[in-house]
């Protein structure tokens, strides 16, 4: 049986020891904290309950009618953060903009502007812009050289907050990737006060990630164990 707490701990562990390692280096420019994205796709809402009662409150979905399902089914633990993390379609910026705290997936000018067309919540969505950093056809994202155009839209948008960037590198991706994607926060912070969070590194390249100032990193497997489809 997989015990959720233990994997959550062993995983925090493992974060802290990295962070420590790398707290000193050059690349690190802010008080070095990196988040927990629990990513809790494809398991149900008894799973995100258990990691819940151990401490964790930030969860990320990909998709969206079962991540609606979860929302609803959950709604009564307090301070729970849910972040979207998949592809959107146009036809789901709505759903997404009033069930979500977090969207980590904007990749173009007019996702952005459905979301804040479409948000009626009362405190404004927090957005990532997601880069396509190793410039994979498969791969959603937007290209290097569009992001700060993206940016400003965001910023110009009055019901999104323009948080920062995630990127999900191809597999075995090149240290120059990530230096990249450093480098692009960084100029980024530089123009934008609300910018902090790089949501970089899962379970494959968490040190990786880390190294190069990730402030966020997206678990699934290694805490609720091997997806369900």
């Amino acid at each position: 049986m997989i015990n959720i707490k233990n994997n959550i701990d062993k995983i925090k562990a493992n974060i802290h020891q990295a962070c420590q390692q790398y707290n000193n280096t050059p690349l690190i420019y802010t008080k070095k904290t990196v988040n927990l994205l629990a990513v809790s796709k494809t398991k149900p809402a008894s799973d995100v309950e258990q990691a819940y009662n151990a401490g964790q409150h930030h969860f990320g979905e990909n998709y969206l009618q079962e991540a609606i399902n979860k929302i609803d089914l959950l709604s009564h633990l307090p301070n729970i953060c849910w972040h979207f993390i998949g592809p959107i379609q146009s036809n789901k910026t709505k759903q997404i903009a009033n069930n979500f705290s977090w969207v980590q997936s904007v990749d173009r000018e007019k996702i952005a502007k459905r979301l804040n067309e479409q948000c009626a919540q009362n405190l404004p969505l927090n957005i990532c812009l997601q880069v396509n950093i190793s410039a994979e056809e498969s791969k959603s994202g937007v290209k290097l050289n569009e992001v700060l155009a993206l940016a400003k839209v965001v910023n110009n948008c009055d019901k999104l907050v323009l948080r920062g960037l995630m990127a999900i590198p191809e597999k075995n991706a090149p240290i120059s990737s990530y230096e990249k994607m450093h480098d692009l926060f960084i100029e980024l912070k530089a123009q934008y006060k609300t910018v902090d969070t790089l949501s970089l590194g899962m379970s494959n390249d968490l040190e990786l990630a880390i190294a190069n100032g990730s402030t966020m990193v997206r678990i699934g497997t290694a805490i609720f164990g091997s997806r369900n489809d």
